[in-house]
């Protein structure tokens, strides 16, 4: 078990009239000097941007020369984390893609509610419209080296500057959709890092159906986050495929709790649910047979509907991922 990081100042001096969107970065208010700040430039990164007003979310936007812009965080405290003195197991979770998901996409839906009384932090930054936590193969716009930014920055920063556990059995992965993929990814790929690994409509094979998932990811971040560029490159990287796709690293999730969930019916007037959802749940079948056959638990949920967050399921999920990790 890991030494656990030293900690910082925690106390929260209230800054008055600031509203509820600039705690999220809605309007990029650097945080006064009347306001305690928790966390330092390091691994990295420079804070460029900061909010620290709310009581609960804090949020950081950095300079990095892994991404060719100023990526976001928010960071979700929990209730108690400013008077407590506990160290805290961590959630880091990740938004899908498209061009209306970013790092305020959780706050958006609920999170905050979602974890009221909870006793874990979570971790919410940027992966771009199309970056699939992804180091690009080939970009015309600059670096966009989400693996980088999330892993070898991300996470140490976290972990230097907030009551968090640094181990194994302190940390927690999930995400919607892209980011369930991003999650799943990051779990098999760095298997040391997390004990438990949620995917809501996520990707979990990459190579069925002809590669269709690869050739979306290609397709998108092309599109949207690359100016032409792709993540896997063409013809594929097929060494960073097989790295990264969840059905060929199926002994990497051993002893993980693993939660999954697939819509069975999305909307078929919706070309982009069905696409998604029936990819989902088909991956999802597959990969889940995969670990059968291995012997590794998992906990799986397939409900009607398509591709959307479904709060009931990320409820339960929350309270699997607090009673998998290390208590506060």
């Amino acid at each position: 078990m890991s030494e656990q990081p030293p900690t910082r100042r925690s106390v929260l001096r209230a800054v008055g009239g600031l509203s509820a969107a600039l705690a999220v970065g809605g309007a990029g208010v650097v945080a006064s000097a009347s306001s305690a700040s928790a966390a330092d430039d390091g691994f990295g990164l420079r804070i460029v941007d900061r909010n620290e007003s709310d009581p609960r979310m804090w949020y950081y936007r950095f300079a990095t020369d892994a991404i060719g812009w100023n990526p976001g965080v928010n960071v979700l405290l929990p209730d108690g984390y400013h008077t407590s003195g506990r160290t805290y197991p961590v959630l880091y979770l990740f938004h899908g893609g498209g061009t209306d998901q970013d790092f305020i996409t959780f706050d958006r839906l609920g999170i905050r509610a979602w974890t009221e009384g909870k006793p874990i932090i979570v971790v919410m930054p940027d992966g771009g419209h199309a970056g699939w936590y992804s180091n690009a193969v080939t970009s015309n716009v600059g670096r966009r080296d989400w693996e980088t930014f999330h892993i070898d920055q991300l996470l140490r920063w976290v972990e230097a500057n907030f009551r968090a556990y640094a181990d194994y059995d302190g940390r927690a992965v999930s995400g919607f959709s892209m980011g369930g993929f991003g999650a799943l990814k990051y779990a098999a790929k760095y298997y040391g890092h997390f004990a438990s690994v949620s995917s809501h409509s996520g990707p979990a094979s990459m190579r069925r159906d002809g590669g269709l998932v690869t050739h979306w990811a290609n397709a998108t971040s092309a599109a949207l986050d690359l100016g032409g560029g792709t993540v896997y490159g063409v013809p594929w990287d097929e060494a960073r495929v097989n790295a990264d796709n969840p059905v060929q690293r199926i002994e990497s999730y051993r002893n993980k709790r693993i939660f999954l969930v697939a819509g069975t019916s999305p909307d078929p007037i919706n070309w982009f649910d069905t696409a998604n959802e029936t990819q989902v749940l088909a991956g999802q079948r597959e990969f889940r047979g995969l670990l059968g056959n291995a012997g590794i638990p998992h906990e799986w949920y397939e409900e009607p509907g398509g591709h959307f967050v479904r709060e009931h399921l990320f409820r339960r999920d929350l309270d699997g991922i607090i009673g998998r990790l290390r208590p506060a």
